[in-house]
């Protein structure tokens, strides 16, 4: 007698993502406190304490989609939840449900839920949802047809007649602005989450974050690197210092100066610019 195989599909069973391997926690994550503090509530507290929703007798909420510019956060802070969380964590990235045959897309999201199903409690976290979850038209091609039919069982799962049992749901899109309306209603996603670009206190948390484990110069001024970068990113910001690490290996010098900063910052700005008109070259 032998053990009958799982009847999952190994490229299934492959999205499971055990904590372990991911050590990222939430004092990795600087300026996204308001952020850390809606998931902990939407997320976690649900799966640690549902007792309280019992005594208050509101139903917990379900899902939260992550919404922001490139950069801002959102997987960042998906990856925290992982690690913080004991429950099982299954990463899907949408553009893998878009398949060649017909049906196979369908069919892998019925198989995700299945699993997150089995290994309640789970925390199901799907980037770029838009690949999936776009408007659907009436004019559509085969192809698009195809994502509409996945597209329909995400929806199946999310909030159908099936009980979905303790999966939490969470959802990331840089394009919230052209996500079906069906995604939207509360019940799927019941918060939408906002990523913004960092303000200045952002700035520097973010910067403080990043310069931990860094050999730098006394005295560098975190709050002026702060006003430099007005308008970037968080994952500019960890560019720039790295950037500036580089700098000083360049220098052969194992501290990391002020200098070093300042031309990193010109640099990814000075790439930046030259992105943008290379962009509008082809617009």
């Amino acid at each position: 007698m032998e053990i009958l195989p799982s009847n999952f599909n190994p490229y299934v069973r492959g999205m499971e993502i055990f904590d372990k391997s991911i050590d990222i926690t939430y004092d990795d994550i600087g300026g996204l406190e308001y952020q850390i503090q809606e998931v902990k509530e939407i997320i976690e507290l649900p799966l640690k304490k549902p007792e309280l929703f019992l005594r208050i007798g509101i139903e917990p909420p379900k899902g939260a989609l992550f919404y922001g510019l490139p950069g801002t956060g959102k997987t960042l802070l998906a990856k925290a939840v992982a690690h913080e969380s004991n429950a099982t964590f299954i990463k899907v990235v949408a553009t893998e449900l878009v398949q060649k045959f017909i049906g196979e897309g369908s069919q892998y999201v019925r198989e995700i839920f299945e699993l997150a199903r089995q290994k309640a409690p789970t925390i199901l976290f799907i980037d770029e949802l838009d690949a999936i979850g776009a408007i659907r038209m009436q004019d559509d091609t085969s192809g698009d047809k195809e994502v509409n039919r996945t597209l329909m069982q995400l929806l199946s799962e999310l909030d159908g007649f099936d009980q979905r049992g303790d999966i939490k749901f969470i959802g990331a899109t840089n394009r919230v602005d052209i996500l079906d309306p069906a995604l939207l209603r509360p019940g799927r996603f019941d918060r939408l989450v906002e990523f913004p670009i960092p303000n200045k206190k952002a700035r520097e948390a973010i910067f403080n974050v990043h310069m931990r484990n860094l050999h730098l110069e006394e005295n560098i001024e975190i709050e002026k690197l702060s006003d430099l970068t007005n308008g970037l990113t968080g994952s500019d910001i960890k560019g720039i210092c790295t950037e500036a690490g580089m700098y000083a290996i360049r220098r052969n010098s194992e501290i990391i100066s002020y200098e070093d900063f300042i031309m990193a910052i010109d640099k990814l700005i000075s790439n930046k610019r030259e992105d943008i008109l290379i962009s509008d070259m082809f617009l």
